[in-house]
């Protein structure tokens, strides 16, 4: 299969080769970098274009742009939305290099100088499925405690949703949270939330952009089945110093980038950290008052232009949680990426940026009696530490062959290492270790896309990845005789690897296309396909992950997952580009998704694989959205009807059930209004069907006891209340006519005080042992006001 796979690719190269080799005769290429005017920072998805034609293009990931044109006079026009739109002239006789500033508008509110960056609108791309977010976009909506939350800005997009306040994760069309690839400057993150799911891990300030990718998946990404929110670290003001930053009534923060050499080389430093634990110290008292309860994170970047042509850029992450009750209970933790990344430019026509990261996630658990034992007693003390480690390198081409054609091109390379669990337990001076073996992977890919677009109605991306997953020794690989589905299964004989051996080895082609048509300016159609595969498993029998839980590679006992899916959208763009709007419809299939026998053992079992099966998950729904850029009120609106379905051999009877995270109907409101230049209100509400869950609905009387019982054998047969919440938040910015500037943020959660159901499980009344009674489990049941000072210089 990987012979064939590589003959199809070099057909592919081919293709272009015969397609595009003709000279471009009388033709030049104008390239170069857009940067903000005020602080040096490149600019994503900047509308690069010459007005009146359909000459045009946008700026890449990493600001840059390369646009090919006849030789001659051209005028060209670079925008984007909340920046002064320029037009430059320019006579092309040779390939030129062209950087560009863009001067932010000095009114938001002033219609006529914010232009939006047409090329990027949503009828205008070639992908499907994509959402694009801004940080100034985030800083408009409803805030929780007053702060500023990549992830809750997400979740108010179509077809993004959780489980509910307190879950980690998000949920993209009806996949698990572990099958969204989550990357902060390419690197891997593999916990995306402090304090059990409340806030992101991702600091606003140092956050220059974001896009979710739900479908219609470029070739360049791989590795999850779900979706990619491909987060944009800033890289440093290069033009002064500034500072900026915020204390609130749960966490406070600071940013400080300034360049080290103006206009060369520049630096970003942002922290954070809370002091819940620190605030509660007063009233704790008892077994609680060592409580502890905070989280903390860093994150840094620098860069170094050596030249027009080359630029180095080095970025990290670090942040833990911590929680703990004295020396009794203890928990922590949290993740550490690296990404180191070279921008070259060969010529007008052809980019590279060659990434190398390093992530880690690591988690520990202790438990002791030393605070509570006596004299005479034993000290009896248990701990668990597990994490995953991984290595990656990835050069990215870009080819602008002409104004119709660029070409995307590269390869990736992942080693993991899987530290599943080593748990140490000690009673009095005995001490025994149990250790589930280290695994290791080797994920690489070869990847190539084509954007074509003969005409300003017709576009197309057509692409192909090949996968290759290798499971690596030192290792033992397990055999099991088939049992019926839903019991664990029975082992037969095993298979010893020494170090560096392949024990497995999975090799998979994954195809994408996307097709749009315009009808006209304001309205197009686009459909979209995309095979996707995962080589590694969260496993988790909770109703949502935890930071506790395992990661595991696949093997010979446990297939890839594979997703196939199907977009289709309609996009229309107001006239005057004031708001624009859009329907789409999507059908997805996955194989091999794991899910449990009754009552599994998932922590320090070398065998876990007897404890998994196979499952088939589809899911389909509709999204519409609304949008409003431009103007006093801004904002969106996004509305959700979806279904995610499992079926699992020996569970439900052999039919499909719903997804723990199935919700039918999920309603987004986020609107932001201009009251003046110092004053903004804004609003978020919320409502989604509940959520799916397993209740008896039957009972047995047996010698006086009542034992309820599924009579159906159907799993989440029952679903929650409806979830919904209203969030409010205003804005006072102070005077902002000294170099200090300051704002206070107001923010209410959960404005009436809605207790929305977590989980609901059953218990005897208290009052009447004989009556059972159902409990409703919120995580938030009250108000939460929340105030921040946010202040920059």
């Amino acid at each position: 299969m990987k012979t064939k796979a590589i003959l199809l690719l070099s057909a592919f190269c081919m293709l272009l080769g015969v397609q595009f080799s003709s000279a471009q005769q009388g033709k030049y290429t104008v390239s170069g970098y857009v940067k903000d005017k005020q602080n040096g920072e490149t600019l994503i998805g900047i509308s690069v274009g010459k007005p009146g034609t359909s000459l045009g293009t946008v700026t890449n990931q990493y600001g840059f742009y390369s646009l090919t044109l006849p030789a001659g006079d051209h005028e060209l026009q670079f925008s984007y939305i909340g920046y002064t739109s320029i037009k430059q002239t320019i006579h092309l006789q040779k390939n030129t290099k062209l950087d560009i500033t863009l001067e932010p508008s000095s009114s938001q509110l002033n219609e006529v100088t914010i232009v939006g960056n047409k090329q990027e609108k949503a009828i205008n791309t070639l992908n499907t499925s994509i959402n694009r977010l801004d940080i100034q976009q985030m800083k408009k909506m409803p805030t929780f405690l007053g702060e500023v939350d990549v992830l809750r800005a997400i979740q108010t997009l179509p077809g993004v949703q959780t489980v509910g306040e307190g879950a980690s994760g998000f949920n993209v069309r009806g996949g698990n949270s572990d099958e969204n690839l989550i990357l902060l400057d390419e690197a891997p993150v593999y916990n995306s939330t402090h304090m059990l799911g409340f806030f992101s891990v991702f600091n606003p300030d140092a956050v220059k952009s974001l896009n979710l990718i739900k479908g219609g998946f470029p070739a360049e990404y791989g590795g999850r089945t779900s979706s990619v929110l491909d987060i944009r670290m800033k890289d440093g003001n290069s033009q002064k110093l500034n500072i900026n930053g915020g204390i609130g009534n749960i966490f406070s923060r600071l940013a400080v980038e300034a360049p080290i050499v103006q206009d060369k080389s520049s630096f970003i430093v942002a922290a954070r950290r809370s002091y819940i634990d620190v605030l509660m110290k007063p009233f704790m008292k008892g077994d609680m008052k060592d409580t502890k309860l905070n989280f903390y994170d860093l994150t840094a970047k620098a860069n170094y232009k050596f030249n027009d042509n080359n630029q180095l850029f080095l970025s990290g992450y670090f942040g833990r949680d911590v929680f703990g009750f004295g020396s009794d209970v203890n928990m922590n933790w949290g993740n550490a990426t690296a990404t180191l990344r070279w921008n070259h430019v060969f010529n007008s026509r052809l980019f590279l940026n060659l990434s190398t990261y390093y992530s880690k996630y690591d988690y520990s658990l202790s438990f002791s009696n030393s605070s509570k034992k006596s004299e005479s007693e034993a000290l009896e003390k248990y701990d668990w530490t597990s994490n995953i480690i991984n290595y990656g390198f990835k050069p990215s081409f870009t080819w602008y062959l002409n104004t119709k054609s660029t070409v995307h091109f590269g390869a990736q390379a992942v080693y993991y290492t899987f530290k599943p669990g080593t748990g140490i337990g000690q009673e009095g001076n005995d001490q025994k270790t149990k250790q589930t073996p280290d695994k290791h992977a080797l994920e690489s890919a070869l990847y190539i896309d084509h954007e074509y677009k003969p005409s300003k109605k017709f576009g197309i991306q057509y692409g192909l990845r090949l996968s290759s997953y290798q499971l690596l020794g030192t290792g033992t690989e397990y055999y099991y005789a088939d049992t019926t589905p839903g019991i664990r299964k029975r082992l037969i004989g095993t298979k010893n690897y020494g170090a560096g051996e392949v024990m497995k080895t999975y090799p998979y082609l994954e195809p994408r296309i996307s097709v749009r048509y315009a009808f006209n300016d304001q309205n197009a159609v686009k459909v979209a396909y995309s095979r996707t595969t995962q080589f590694m498993h969260q496993l988790s029998n909770t109703a949502s992950p935890t930071p506790l839980d395992i990661w595991t590679p696949s093997s010979n006992n446990i297939e890839p997952m594979v997703s196939n899916q199907y977009t289709a959208g309609y996009f229309y763009n107001a006239p005057n580009d004031n708001y624009e709007l859009s329907a789409e419809v999507f059908y997805k299939t996955t194989d091999h998704q794991l899910d449990y026998i009754d009552n599994a053992n998932l922590q320090l079992n070398p065998q876990i694989e007897a404890d998994l099966l196979p499952s088939q998950g589809r899911a389909y729904g509709l999204e519409l959205y609304a949008k409003k850029d431009i103007g006093k009120t801004t904002g969106w609106i996004s509305y959700t009807l979806s279904r995610s379905e499992r079926k699992t051999p020996g569970i439900s009877m052999n039919e499909w059930f719903l997804n723990r995270y199935d919700r039918t109907h999920n309603v987004n409101v986020v609107i932001s209004h201009t009251v003046s230049k110092r004053v903004s209100v804004s609003g978020n509400f919320v409502f989604a069907s509940g959520t799916p869950a397993t209740f008896a609905d039957n009972r047995l009387e047996f010698q006086g006891w009542d034992i309820p019982y599924n009579s159906t054998e159907k799993r989440n047969n029952y679903r929650l209340d409806p979830y919904h919440r209203l969030d409010l938040s205003l804005t006072l910015k102070g005077k902002q006519e000294h170099r200090w500037k300051g704002e206070w943020v107001f923010s209410l959660y959960n404005v009436y005080a809605r207790r929305n159901a977590y989980t609901v499980y059953f218990r005897q009344n208290p009052d009447d042992p004989d009556k059972k009674e159902a409990i409703r489990l919120s995580i938030i049941g009250s108000i939460i006001p929340g105030i921040t000072y946010n202040f920059k210089f």
